[in-house]
């Protein structure tokens, strides 16, 4: 008799908790969210994460911060976000290039980015271009191509190992020719060569270089997705240049501490998904050249495991390695 009495105090304990659970997750937040963009501001990464915590903080009634933590290609982010609670208020706005690669390119991590992050939300997808300064002698990627044969063409990156460097290889080998890699710490600085003329060309978001685009200040010359961006159509794929199959279109989204509770995860991807399904969300992000992007947060873990294997095979075999 005893032994039933406990058992039923017991079930009525966990009851209690679970419908305590319920409640809290329903509730959530309660005070303000941070987004780490552990990258610096001005990137894909900050631009959407902005759009995005706007939105989510008229939504909930709270504040979202954005946090730029940048720093050894993400990994100062990432760590930040495993130390803080695993309890969503702290959220990692990460992308392929953090997630899918890091693993492989880092030999002495304090953390598996596979394994330690929850994906919580997709959010977009968005192209990379390659652009050079107007005046270009190179027009196409073909043209590109036809001049690295040539000659010595350079190509920035934001770094050893970066989707930037890795693109650049990627396109090397689908032309069969060779650019030539010059990394440097970050995106903007690479940029800012390009612009200055010290550098040829550079593999990089469509969102960065939105604006130069607009204003003639960069020449873009093609995009790395299958099919032309919605907002900038004018710029051909690197495929219509005659490189079959080149499709390189990387997604970006939230993903939080692995312990956080699964009904908190399902609650913010819930949340997050409405926003996307929104015009003004679509019009903001097709702004940036991102496409909206929803799924659930199995579908992105899938994603992610697929992502992580394709690029350690694109890290060994351009030998890239960070110490």
């Amino acid at each position: 008799m005893q032994r039933k009495e406990l058992l039923k105090a017991a079930l009525a304990t966990v009851a209690l908790v679970a419908v305590g659970s319920v409640h809290a997750q329903a509730g959530f937040p309660t005070r303000p969210v941070k987004i780490v963009v552990p990258q610096t501001p001005g990137g894909a990464s900050d631009a959407l994460a902005r759009i995005v915590g706007q939105k989510l903080s008229e939504k909930w009634g709270q504040p979202v911060v954005v946090e730029n933590r940048a720093g050894a290609g993400g990994n100062v982010g990432m760590e930040a976000v495993l130390a803080a609670p695993a309890d969503g208020y702290t959220l990692l706005m990460t992308y392929v290039g953090t997630q899918a690669i890091n693993g492989a390119l880092y030999k002495n991590l304090s953390f598996d980015p596979g394994k330690d992050f929850a994906p919580v939300a997709t959010l977009a997808t968005v192209p990379f271009v390659i652009v050079s300064k107007p005046g270009a002698a190179f027009k196409t990627a073909a043209e590109l191509a036809d001049a690295a044969r040539a000659g010595r063409i350079t190509y920035g990156s934001a770094g050893n190992g970066s989707v930037n460097h890795l693109l650049g290889e990627m396109f090397s080998g689908a032309a069969n020719t060779r650019l030539v890699h010059i990394p440097y710490r970050g995106a903007a600085p690479a940029l800012q060569d390009l612009m200055g003329g010290q550098i040829d060309v550079v593999f990089t978001s469509l969102p960065s270089v939105a604006g130069q685009i607009k204003t003639s200040a960069l020449q873009p010359i093609a995009v790395t997705s299958a099919k032309r961006s919605p907002t900038f159509a004018n710029i051909p794929t690197v495929a219509e240049s005659g490189f079959k199959n080149f499709d390189v279109n990387p997604w970006f989204g939230l993903m939080g501490h692995k312990n956080m509770p699964k009904d908190l995860i399902a609650k913010i991807n819930h949340d997050v998904n409405e926003l996307l399904r929104t015009k003004d969300m679509a019009d903001r992000f097709a702004a940036q050249g991102a496409d909206p992007y929803a799924t659930t947060p199995a579908e992105f873990g899938a994603i992610l495991a697929s992502d992580i294997d394709k690029w350690g095979g694109v890290v060994r075999t351009s030998g890239a390695k960070v110490d």
